[in-house]
């Protein structure tokens, strides 16, 4: 399945390097995005090195969920791109 990066998660003062937030496309509701928990979410950088992350929860009613990942986090030029989710 799909998804594009939304944002990072965190408030007006500080950002989350590790957690983003991501939205799967057809997916629109909470209930929905509730199913996709404790799955992988992988980003494919333009070098080809793979970035994986787990979905630890719904993120609001509109179908986003919260992604944590594992290593430092993903550069700033990933907002907006596609992550797959398995």
């Amino acid at each position: 399945m799909k998804a594009i990066i939304m944002n990072y998660r965190g408030s007006q003062k500080e950002h989350h390097n590790k957690q983003m937030i991501i939205k799967a496309e057809g997916i629109d509701k909470r209930a929905d995005a509730a199913k996709l928990v404790g799955k992988t979410a992988t980003f494919t950088t333009q070098t080809g090195r793979k970035i994986s992350g787990k979905v630890s929860s719904p993120h609001g009613n509109k179908g986003a969920v919260r992604v944590i990942f594992s290593e430092k986090g993903l550069p700033g030029q990933a907002l907006g791109q596609k992550v797959d989710v398995d």
